[in-house]
């Protein structure tokens, strides 16, 4: 495994054409490390002595822009991979280079990545809200990782085929998320009706045992040109991010109700 990963870390991009942020590690390590020394030093250190922000009205504009923009995006994958792309579900490949669509899946794959990027913006709302119980070390892994996994496939395999496959259902669980961030900034009485809260998370379970399963499904096939480290590293995440995710439902759903019950007796 080990000797497969720097053979693959090795290589040159097999796709010439380069987006923004996509040209070397440089850029995204740069707004990685930028990202981490805000949020956990100088942010921190900004608002120490200050009231926190109100950003009710620019929390309400994100949450609208991503919700509209997963959905587009959603919509766009979807139809780029059962029209125009024709993908092979039991064996995903990336379209060849000369293929007549193949700008097409350089750019729905790309509009994922920068996705990613737009969400770091959460964490700032955090600081900036002196929210530090909802910077947590899932947090703050997850959106690392998502912007830097998303940068090494495009970077050592290319846009679009397997990983293409594999964040639309990331996608359909932003869409989700973002819903219900929205409709808990209106109020009061708008959050008494987010008992569906629970289930953002029971569907990001759900989401990896699907990809964890279709990573199983294509190493089983010998003759798959899906990239095997592809489907391996995608095994080994989704394994992580499903404990991780529930051990976050174990301890917000289910302990908070035993400790109530024990309390009415």
């Amino acid at each position: 495994m080990f000797a497969q990963m720097m053979d693959f870390l090795n290589r040159t991009p097999p796709d010439p054409v380069r987006l923004p942020f996509t040209s070397s590690h440089w850029p995204v390590l740069a707004i990685l490390t930028a990202y981490m020394v805000l949020i956990k030093v100088v942010g921190p250190m900004f608002m120490k002595n200050r009231k926190a922000y109100d950003l009710r009205e620019a929390i309400k504009a994100y949450n609208i822009v991503q919700i509209v923009y997963n959905i587009i995006m959603f919509v766009s994958i979807a139809y780029f991979m059962l029209g125009p792309g024709n993908y092979n579900f039991k064996c995903i490949s990336n379209l060849p280079l000369d293929h007549e669509y193949k700008t097409w899946e350089r750019w729905v794959s790309y509009t994922y990545f920068f996705n990613k990027l737009m969400d770091l913006l959460e964490t700032f709302f955090f600081v900036l809200r002196k929210k530090d119980r909802q910077i947590t070390f899932l947090h703050v892994f997850h959106h690392v990782y998502m912007v830097y996994i998303c940068f090494l496939y495009m970077y050592y395999y290319g846009y679009g085929g397997h990983g293409l496959f594999l964040i639309n259902f990331n996608v359909v669980v932003h869409i989700m998320m973002y819903a219900y961030y929205y409709q808990s900034s209106l109020g009061q009485d708008r959050q008494a009706n987010l008992w569906w809260k629970k289930y953002i998370t029971v569907v990001q379970l759900v989401q990896f045992v699907i990809v964890l399963s279709h990573c199983i499904y294509i190493l089983q096939q010998p003759d798959c040109t899906t990239s095997r480290l592809s489907a391996t590293w995608g095994s080994y995440v989704s394994v992580v991010f499903i404990v991780l995710f529930t051990n976050f439902y174990v301890r917000a759903y289910i302990l908070p109700k035993k400790k109530n019950v024990k309390a009415a007796r």
